[in-house]
């Protein structure tokens, strides 16, 4: 038998009106969302079989954001509940906005891979994954990001995680991995208290790779992969070489954000 995981802010339903072919069913209150499947014909919730215990006595103190590269949210999540393929992640988002739990978020499931950051080297660990249903090109849609925000205000409410540690894919594996990509609305995030974003101006750029280390980017790779991997989230259609602006940029980001200083709320 299948369990049905609820967020924070969600509630179970026995029919919602989106899925739903029943113009008598009753309407969800706002900010509320269904853990479940998609609709008639499609699967409904699901629990991947990809997870184990959290290492060493870690507990969830970042948020880990993906995209799926796949053709369809149905596709992702076969492939996230097939015991062959070895990954899987906390959340599913498709792009309507509907929300699949695969599993529980006190354990460990299998997203991340390798990387770094801070000075978390085990980031299935210490980590939360939420994959987005989109392909890597196209803009993310609207109720999919009011679903991402939703769920993550939960996440924060349960977990106490800071808005500094939620990060890309790209930004803790800078060079293998590239999600949630260009298209991806950070600013918005950051608007909601639910990511950070730096104020803009211009400073000398001697110190961009030591501030980079200090606000949380430590993955063993070139400078330019770590130039390559912050422009993707603050500055996705910038190019070139380092400038003032960059420098600036960081320079706020890390006296503001010091990564690992406060990785949980005092």
């Amino acid at each position: 038998m299948v369990t049905v995981l609820h967020a924070a802010g969600t509630r179970p339903r026995s029919s919602v009106p989106q899925d739903s072919k029943d113009a008598d069913a009753e309407p969800l209150p706002p900010g509320y969302r269904l853990i479940g499947g998609w609709g008639d014909g499609e699967p409904g919730p699901r629990q991947s079989p990809n997870f184990g215990p959290r290492r060493d006595g870690a507990q969830p103190d970042m948020v880990v954001i993906h995209y799926t590269a796949m053709k369809s949210a149905y596709a992702a999540c076969d492939v996230l509940c097939d015991p062959a393929s070895e990954v899987s992640a906390h959340y599913l988002i498709d792009e309507t906005g509907h929300v699949t739990a695969l599993v529980p978020e006190a354990l460990r499931a299998w997203h991340a891979g390798a990387g770094r950051w801070g000075a978390v080297t085990d980031v299935n660990s210490h980590s939360i994954g939420i994959e987005l249903a989109n392909d890597g090109f196209s803009p993310f849609a609207a109720s999919q990001m009011d679903a991402l925000t939703d769920l993550l205000k939960g996440i924060r409410a349960r977990w106490d995680i800071r808005p500094e540690r939620v990060i890309g894919h790209s930004d803790m594996a800078p060079g293998r991995k590239i999600d949630p990509g260009p298209r991806f609305d950070w600013r918005r995030l950051a608007l909601e208290g639910l990511a950070v974003w730096p104020d803009d101006g211009e400073a000398e750029t001697g110190r961009f790779i030591p501030l980079m280390r200090a606000f949380g980017y430590t993955a063993d790779v070139s400078d330019d992969l770590l130039l390559s991997a912050f422009r993707l989230r603050f500055r996705p259609h910038q190019s070139g070489p380092l400038d003032r602006r960059d420098a600036f940029m960081i320079m706020d980001l890390a006296k503001r954000f010091p990564v690992d200083v406060n990785a949980a709320w005092a």
